[in-house]
């Protein structure tokens, strides 16, 4: 089994115990915007209305105030080589709950042509299915979604509800996971926050601890690092802020879930890191669900969700059922100037 997965990204290849190797790249793959089936698209290059390629451009706009709707323009390109016919699932289209918001969809491109099937996950996610073919494989998609251009809201006075009025769809949210060790990390995290008030205090307490005690790098990323691993060892990309956050506030009885999507550095002044995907959380405090980011730790404008899950083993971009090797990557998430 093999976990790919960089900044917000996981993937997962899946090969006999004596094929069995670990990668770590920082992509994640698109779906079709229709949730049950999904035509395979003839290839194409993708160009935007300046006339220039969209994959791989870097247009950033800061903002003034009085933030206005816009038009960002996700998309990616993975090209890979297999030795053989080789099965996958992709988790990568941009969430359902976005689906209003799609002006164009983002329909999953293979060169070659081979039939895409799509299907839902258990958590909703849409995902899909198909066989790549021995060789060099390209799978690339690109799409343009409306977004209001407002900074994540804020959650400022949720609650913390006690653990007998949960709903019971949130208590999976509360248990333990591949990457989210509650038992581990469960003594540290009363000893840390059990003073803080309960609420959205204590859930941004956390996230602070945590931006403070990781140190970023993409140098550091691990396909296999876990909470516990990166509390003792602190150095890490988006999804181990996110892993550490999600155990620990698990631990204080506050489900929480991992999240991946688009997050680009619009409203941001340079310099711009490489664009990636990026994962974030989201608590369930006041009977909703709020978004939290322990890596930026700020509010961001034009946040695009794909999917959610209790962590990033959920959301895996990419699972190979068998060996390849990734040998391109692009990620695209960008402002269209002057679109309304």
């Amino acid at each position: 089994m093999v976990l790919l997965g960089v900044h917000g990204a996981c993937s997962e290849a899946r090969f006999p115990p004596c094929a069995r190797r670990e990668w770590q790249f920082a992509a994640q793959l698109s779906r079709s915007a229709h949730p049950c089936h999904v035509e395979p698209l003839r290839p194409e290059r993708f160009i935007l209305r300046d006339g220039t390629t969209g994959l791989g451009s870097r247009r950033r706009h800061a903002y003034a105030g009085n933030e206005a709707p816009l038009q960002i323009q996700v998309g990616y390109e993975l090209v890979y080589d297999f030795p053989q016919p080789t099965p996958l699932i992709l988790a990568l289209n941009v969430h359902y709950s976005r689906a209003s918001d799609m002006i164009s969809p983002d329909h999953m491109r293979c060169e070659p042509v081979v039939p895409i099937y799509g299907y839902r996950d258990g958590f909703g996610n849409w995902c899909n299915r198909l066989v790549a073919p021995a060789g060099r494989v390209t799978i690339s998609a690109l799409g343009v979604v409306r977004d209001s251009g407002e900074l994540d809201p804020p959650c400022n006075e949720a609650v913390q509800h006690q653990l007998q009025l949960l709903p019971e769809e949130v208590l999976v949210f509360l248990l333990g996971s591949r990457y989210c060790e509650t038992d581990r990390l469960s003594e540290t995290a009363w000893r840390l926050f059990g003073a803080t008030p309960p609420g959205a205090a204590r859930v941004q307490a956390v996230c602070d601890y945590v931006h403070r005690h990781i140190q970023f790098g993409y140098e550091h990323a691990s396909a296999t690092k876990t909470a516990w691993e990166v509390f003792n060892e602190p150095r890490g990309v988006c999804r181990d802020f996110t892993h550490l956050a999600i155990a620990l506030l698990r631990a204080l009885n506050i489900p929480t879930r991992y999240c991946t999507g688009y997050l680009g550095d619009i409203g941001l002044p340079p310099p711009y890191a490489p664009m990636d995907f990026a994962a974030w959380l989201e608590v369930y405090l006041g009977g909703a669900w709020h978004t939290f980011d322990p890596r930026n730790n700020v509010p961001r404008r034009g946040r695009i969700l794909i999917a959610r899950g209790r962590d990033a083993a959920d959301v895996a971009i990419a699972t190979t059922f068998g060996p390849c090797e990734l040998v391109g990557f692009k990620v695209v998430t960008d402002e269209i100037p002057g679109a309304v």
